[in-house]
């Protein structure tokens, strides 16, 4: 090869390959609309697409809604793995059973006291209402979710549930008869 010739995939490059003509009996994919019509091709530039409408005020408020309850049913979902991981750690006391009660504990707290910052960006004039039913589901889900740590710190013998728990409290009781012992 001599050092004046030029690979082909340069050439190809430098030169494209004329463009084939469509076939006629292929339908164009929807939104994509033909190359040439009656035989003139179309300019390609923002004016060729048709313009899209703007979405109306209504419009914007039903999506964000929607989106708002994506966020708000989210914690809801986390909820099998998180129980299928507390489950499978035991109830015994090791490092990694504290550390999911931990986060089992931290997560919704945080996410109930993050609540207005993770609906302020759905938030507008028009769904005001509508986002307090969104938050009210979205701390009740964070609510249903810390009740599945306390049903794990319970599991693990952590809750004082039972009377032997609360001894130190209990009054002592005054026999009503002494015993003596006969010599």
């Amino acid at each position: 090869m001599s050092q004046n010739t030029v690979p082909q995939w340069v050439a190809d490059l430098e030169h494209p390959p004329q463009p084939r003509p469509k076939n006629s009996s292929i339908p164009d994919p929807p939104g994509f609309p033909s190359q040439a019509v009656s035989g003139k091709k179309q300019s390609k530039g923002p004016a060729a697409a048709p313009a899209r409408k703007p979405p109306t005020a209504a419009e914007t408020d039903t999506l964000k809604l929607k989106k708002a309850w994506e966020v708000a049913l989210a914690p809801v979902k986390n909820l099998p793995m998180t129980a299928i991981m507390m489950y499978m750690s035991g109830n015994s006391l090791q490092i990694f059973s504290i550390m999911m009660v931990f986060m089992a504990f931290k997560n919704p707290i945080m996410g109930i006291l993050a609540t207005n910052q993770a609906f302020e960006r759905f938030e507008s004039d028009g769904n005001r209402g509508k986002m307090l039913q969104v938050k009210l589901a979205y701390v009740a889900m964070q609510i249903v979710a810390l009740a599945l740590g306390v049903w794990k710190v319970n599991a693990m013998g952590l809750l004082p549930t039972t009377t032997s728990d609360w001894l130190a409290w209990e009054a002592q009781r005054d026999p009503i008869e002494h015993a003596v012992v006969a010599l």
